[in-house]
Parts: structure tokens; sequence; C-alpha cells
């Protein structure tokens, strides 16, 4: 190892000690007043993203030895708040709740996006999966995928499918059905899932992509009908509801996703001290707890592991997008 290496990794080292000196005392405890470290969330709060930055704060501190504040910074599909974190000194001070939208802005605001994801964002953990479920109106007469896709082969352009937004999750897994399928369903986009899921009920419209925890009271009542999940494998809460990858469209895989991050530069010992801790915090029965009534799963990986999710994600959207000829507008 070069004296350059060597010196590099004493750096490293030492920016991790005087971050969290708990890296150096076992589980030691610091004045949280002096150190303190902020979990922005470039959302409003009240939607996922504030929940789970609210969950993981309290834990994360006792574990790090050091206040965790949560932030909103929101607006701009989340751009705001994360552009405000990559620019701010990279000592693992200033962390950002990041989702799918971080991968899908590449593509739909590449002219104006204040960062680039690959090379200002440094992975830390992935935390949670929020599934998706495609629901109906009961009225619908399809019961399948198949059966859906069938229909809207037979009639195309009169099945509308409703969602939260213009390339919000729900709509880019419309596009996807609708490129896989080879089919023509219409997209009505919705400012949020709120106003679209009162529409769904009133059976303005036969369907919608949305994430579980949205759905799930619905669901229960017997308000919607569960077609299919675009997720993998099939969800731990509906097991008996198949994927739409099992329902004919092999590969099919839509999951919406949720993670912590850094700016880039930020010392890998730092990095590695907080995915650990974090995995620690996630996987505790109060949080999996938490999570499972949200609707989500827990998830956690390392930064190697969520940075190629995220490279992934990037590449696999960003060919739909195109593809789809989605926009912003």
């Amino acid at each position: 190892m070069s004296m350059f290496r060597n010196r590099r990794l004493v750096c490293q080292t030492l920016a991790a000690s005087l971050l969290f000196p708990a890296l150096s005392t076992s589980r030691a405890q610091v004045d949280s007043s002096t150190l303190p470290v902020r979990l922005v969330v470039p959302y409003p709060p009240g939607g996922f993203t504030d929940i789970l930055a609210r969950l993981l704060a309290g834990p994360l501190a006792e574990k790090l030895g050091s206040s965790v504040i949560v932030e909103n910074r929101s607006g701009g599909a989340g751009t705001i708040g994360t552009g405000y974190v990559v620019r701010s000194p990279a000592d693992g001070r200033t962390l950002v709740i990041v989702a799918n939208d971080l991968a899908i802005n590449e593509t739909l605001m590449a002219k104006r996006l204040p960062y680039d994801a690959r090379k200002d964002v440094a992975p830390v953990a992935q935390v949670a999966w929020s599934p998706l479920v495609l629901v109906v109106n009961p009225s619908f007469p399809g019961r399948s995928v198949g059966e859906l896709i069938a229909m809207a082969k037979a009639r195309p352009g009169t099945i509308s499918f409703g969602s939260g937004g213009n390339s919000t999750g729900g709509h880019l897994a419309l596009a996807m059905l609708n490129s896989r399928a080879g089919i023509d369903i219409t997209h009505i986009p919705y400012r949020g899932n709120g106003p679209a899921m009162q529409d769904l009920l009133g059976g303005q419209f036969a369907g919608m992509f949305v994430q579980y925890a949205v759905a799930k009271p619905y669901i229960a009542a017997g308000k919607l009908r569960v077609l299919a999940t675009p997720s993998p494998q099939r969800m731990e809460a509906l097991p008996d509801v198949p994927t739409i990858a099992e329902s004919g469209l092999a590969g099919f895989s839509v999951m919406p996703w949720f993670g912590v991050a850094a700016p880039a530069g930020t010392p890998a010992p730092v990095v590695a001290r907080i995915s650990k801790e974090i995995a620690e915090v996630v996987h505790t029965p109060r949080v999996l707890a938490r999570l499972s009534e949200l609707g989500a799963e827990a998830h956690t990986s390392s930064p190697a592991e969520f940075g190629q999710l995220i490279d992934r994600e990037i590449r696999d959207w960003g060919a739909l997008i195109r593809k789809a000829g989605i926009s912003l507008e």
C-alpha cells in the first residue's frame, strides 16, 4: 500500500472517530448537543418518507451517540432537499432519505437536475420496500391480470387507470404494463393519491397502481379488489395475491424503495458505521412492527449494494421513460 493510500486511510478513520467518538469507545455516549446529525426528508411532512425518518431518528441517535434531527426540505420531486444535502460538508453529519425519485429524476429532469445521482450521492443503506398493488374498483369485470390485458387488447384506449400524478411510481408502473403487454390503458393523472383514490372508489376509472399502505384499508373493507402486485416476489402481507410476473409477464418488477444517502466524499468508515447502525435499527421489533403496519417491508443493504440498486434503477427507468415518451409536462 502506498504512502498516499496509508495517509488517506488514516485521515478517513480520524474523521470517523471525530464525528462519532463511539467508534473508538465501544458504545460510549457523546454530548449530542455538540455533534447533531441532520436527516433531511426531501418531501412534505406526513408522507411515508417522513414517517420513516422519524421512526429511525430516535434509535439511530442512541447508537451513534449523537442527536439526529429530522428536517423537511420538500419540493421539486425530492430534488430540493437532496440538492441541499449533496452540497453540504461530506462529514456524515447531513444525511437524506432517498426513494425511487432519485433514479427517475436522472432522466425526467436531466436538463435541470442540480446534481448527478451517480457522482454526487454516497449511498449509505437501503431501508425498506413499500410495495405497490394493482387494484380495481369491485365493479370492474376483470379478475386477473390476464383478463385485464385481454380486455384492453379487445378495446384499446377504453380502459382508464388513475395515478397520484404524472411520472409517479403508479404512472410508471402503468407505462411498463402498457409497454410489456402491448396494450393501451389510458392514464389519468391526479394531484396526489388521495384524490385519485376517491375517484377510483367512486368508479370514475377502472383501477390504479398504488402503494399497499394507501390501499390497505380499502382492500380490507372490500371497497377495492387486488389483481396482482408488481413486486418481484409475492408480498408477505398478501401471500395469496400473484405477482404480475407470475401472471404472464416474466421479469415484470416495480418495487418502490427507500434508503439513506450522504454527500459524495463522506469518509468510508463513517458511511460504513452509519450503514451498520441503520441495519440494526431497522431490524428491531418496534421498527419491524411499525413498517408492517404501514404496509412496508424492511430491507437493508450495504452501501455498495445500495449503489448498485440505484445504478440499475437509473438505467431501467431511463429506458422506460424514453420509450414511453414520458415527460413532466
